[in-house]
């Protein structure tokens, strides 16, 4: 599959809204390996898109992390992350699902920042939504591919996103610590993702991100 600019996204999911019952919300999966530019790719559709008078929700799946210590495991650790690292059934079934379906949602549910011992409680709260740009890793897992009504790959080469994440600091951790991560727990966790679910191949659209 080729890829495509920002604003052949931005249209494409605007046209899929038009052709969306009125009754319902969008859900739009945005996703990539981990440091591939998720984040940024997707304020940018956001600001296309609230362009033409949309209302948007951003929504990260990083608030629905496990904890550290159900995350990561020192055995197998790229697969055990890959099975471990959001509670993505919570996800879907607490927040994405209902706001689908009624385009709004005021609801409490336990929160985790990347490096939270405990879950705290956090009101979700959405109102008359009529696309949701939902950013994350491992959105594209067999299970939950269907869920999406358009799905979008930011595509990155894994040296990439390293240097990427070696300059933001991932998780305040030092240079050697950071490189040390990515090379056994997340890189291994996203080829295990790329063999099992074929993401690429699943997707609708392709975003080259992969410059600096």
């Amino acid at each position: 599959m080729k890829t495509v600019d920002l604003d052949h996204v931005a249209e494409r999911i605007i046209e899929q809204r038009k052709r969306t019952s009125r009754d319902r919300g969008l859900l739009v999966g945005i996703s990539g390996i981990d440091a591939s530019g998720k984040g940024y790719i997707t304020k940018q559709l956001e600001t296309r898109i609230a362009q033409h008078t949309i209302n948007i929700a951003n929504i990260n799946v990083d608030g629905w992390l496990n904890l550290p210590r159900k995350r990561f495991s020192s055995i197998n650790a790229g697969e055990h992350f890959y099975n471990n690292a959001i509670r993505f059934d919570d996800f879907f079934t607490e927040l994405l699902l209902p706001l689908r379906d009624n385009k709004s949602i005021d609801v409490v549910v336990y929160f985790a920042e990347e490096n939270a011992t405990e879950y705290q409680k956090r009101n979700q709260r959405f109102a008359n939504v009529s696309i949701a740009l939902v950013e994350g890793i491992f959105l594209f897992k067999r299970e939950y591919r269907l869920l999406f009504d358009l799905a979008i790959w930011v595509d990155c080469s894994f040296r990439t996103a390293l240097a990427r994440a070696i300059k933001r600091q991932q998780e305040g951790l030092p240079r050697a610590e950071t490189i040390r991560s990515y090379e056994t727990i997340y890189f291994p966790a996203q080829r295990l993702h790329m063999d099992r679910d074929q993401p690429r191949k699943s997707v609708d659209l392709i975003i080259n991100n992969d410059q600096g």
